[in-house]
């Protein structure tokens, strides 16, 4: 895939040797969500999960924000929404739609069989916590501040927020952080287990891209199904578990191995 980095842009694509940069791009508005930047997003999150060139992904904002949830001054997920009709429905029913499409984002950065980073350059709220949360690592700036901020609109929480932070940090913490709604610095959700590494600004993006590097060098079919046994501890009982886990063991080492003969016999023959 080529680079999209263009001043219009509202998401912008990034190729470094097997690593792929998704940046969010309204930092005027701290990267708030509109009909306009979710739509391109959930492709570009596509597009990595399919394109096998792509060993890591890292989603990021522009400017000085990570993602300030829905724009609420743009109108959001419902700006599009119309009467009433046979078509599409009620507004509620289109309401719905039009944002349960927008959420594959989240269900794509969880899913996608390779390892996802979550650059969290600035703060972040409400549909960005989901966004983050739906990421494997979360590497965080010491500007990074974490408000869940559902409850300051009257709002349950979407892009599959409650269920991540929920598995990530305990059902008690999740809903300290989601009832309470308070405001967190960098340091105080490194502490609660919010993000995985905490680094000064000046080197944040430097140390995540050395990490996602790493991860895109390395043993390809072991993150696909390490992360696929790790998706399955999330929900299933004990022993699907187990034999998921044999199975997934088979196939990723002996994947593996032929892969690293093909490319060694390569390197031997050129």
């Amino acid at each position: 895939m080529s680079d999209s980095d263009t001043p219009t842009s509202e998401v912008l694509v990034a190729d470094d040797d097997g690593v792929r940069t998704i940046t969010l791009n309204r930092p005027d508005r701290l990267n708030a969500l509109t009909a306009s930047i979710m739509a391109p997003l959930a492709d570009a999150c596509a597009d990595a999960a399919r394109d096998a060139s792509v060993g890591c992904v890292i989603v990021t904002g522009a400017g000085r924000g990570f993602c300030a949830g829905g724009d609420l001054k743009e109108g959001g997920a419902d700006k599009a929404v119309v009467a009433a009709n046979r078509g599409s429905g009620s507004r509620t029913e289109q309401g719905f739609a039009r944002l349960r499409g927008f959420m594959e984002t989240a269900r794509l950065l969880h899913e996608m069989p390779k390892p996802t980073i979550a650059m969290v350059n600035g703060p972040v709220a409400g549909a960005g916590i989901g966004i983050a949360g739906a990421c494997d690592l979360r590497f965080a700036g010491t500007s990074a501040s974490f408000l869940t901020a559902f409850d300051r609109i009257g709002a349950g929480g979407d892009f599959g927020s409650t269920w991540f932070w929920t598995k990530i940090v305990g059902t008690g913490v999740a809903r300290e952080l989601f009832l309470l709604g308070e405001k967190l610095t960098a340091e105080q959700a490194y502490a609660k287990g919010l993000y995985t590494r905490l680094f000064d600004d000046a080197v944040l993006a430097e140390e995540t891209m050395k990490a996602a590097r790493r991860l895109a060098d390395g043993p390809r079919m072991g993150y696909r199904y390490m992360k696929a046994n790790l998706n399955n501890a999330e929900d299933w009982a004990f022993e699907a578990a187990l034999d998921a886990e044999a199975l997934n063991m088979t196939l990723s080492t002996q994947a593996t191995a032929q892969i690293w003969k093909a490319e060694r016999a390569a390197r031997e023959g050129s």
